[in-house]
C-alpha cells in the first residue's frame, strides 16, 4: 500500500510539474539583462525634430542601438539585421520601435539622419542630442565611444556595438552583442509579443 501510495503521489507531482510550464521564465536566447539598472530612459530628439523618450513608446517592444551614420560595418550591418527581423515580423512589426541613437552629432544632423535610418526601415528612427545630451544618455546605457582622428581632418568613431531590447511595459530586458544575427533576436522579440 505505501509503495501504491508514492507512486500516486510522484505521478501527481510530475502531472502538476507539467502543468506549470507558464512559470518558467522564457528560453531567451539574447543575453537576459531583467532588472539591469542602467539604460532606464532616453531624453532626445527624433530625426522628424520630436523630442523622444522610451514612454513614447510603452506597449511596443523598443530596440536600442548606438551608432552613426559614417559607421563602415557595425552599424550598417546591425541595421540591416533589423529591418530583416522588421520584415520577418509581418504585421507584428508595428509592435516594434527601433531606436538608433548617433553617437557622432556633429555630422549626423536630423537631416542625414532623416535620410539613412529610415533607408533600411521607414519606421526605424534616428535620435540624436548636442555633445552633452549624447555623452549622457551613452554614460545611462554604459557605451563607450570615442572619436578616431584620422587623415585630413576626417575621423572615425569608435562605440560600443550591442542592442538593448525592452519589452511592451518599458523594462529592459535584452542585451545583444554584435554578431548574433538576425533569427536570434527575432526569436526573442517574438517571445516578448507574448508578454502581456
Amino acid at each position: 500500500m505505501r509503495r501504491l501510495t508514492a507512486g500516486a503521489l510522484l505521478l501527481l507531482t510530475l502531472c502538476f510539474a507539467g502543468c506549470d510550464s507558464s512559470s518558467r521564465a522564457p528560453a531567451f536566447e539574447l543575453t537576459d539583462i531583467t532588472g539591469a539598472d542602467f539604460g532606464r530612459d532616453v531624453r532626445l530628439t527624433d530625426h522628424n525634430g520630436k523630442p523622444r523618450s522610451l514612454a513614447d513608446f510603452k506597449g511596443k517592444v523598443v530596440v536600442v542601438f548606438f551608432g552613426y551614420t559614417h559607421c563602415p560595418d557595425v552599424c550598417p550591418v546591425t541595421l540591416g539585421e533589423l529591418a530583416i527581423v522588421a520584415k520577418e515580423l509581418g504585421k507584428d512589426a508595428g509592435k516594434m520601435q527601433v531606436l538608433f541613437i548617433t553617437v557622432d552629432p556633429d555630422r549626423d544632423t536630423p537631416a542625414v539622419l532623416a535620410k539613412y535610418v529610415p533607408a533600411f526601415n521607414p519606421d526605424f528612427l534616428g535620435l540624436y542630442g548636442d555633445a552633452e545630451a549624447t555623452a549622457r544618455t551613452a554614460k545611462e546605457f554604459k557605451v563607450f565611444f570615442q572619436k578616431q582622428p584620422a587623415s585630413g581632418g576626417a575621423y572615425s568613431v569608435d562605440h560600443s556595438a550591442g542592442t538593448y531590447v525592452y519589452d511592451q511595459a518599458g523594462r529592459l530586458r535584452l542585451f545583444a552583442s554584435y554578431g548574433q544575427g538576425a533569427p536570434k533576436i527575432l526569436h526573442d522579440i517574438r517571445l516578448l509579443l507574448q508578454v502581456p
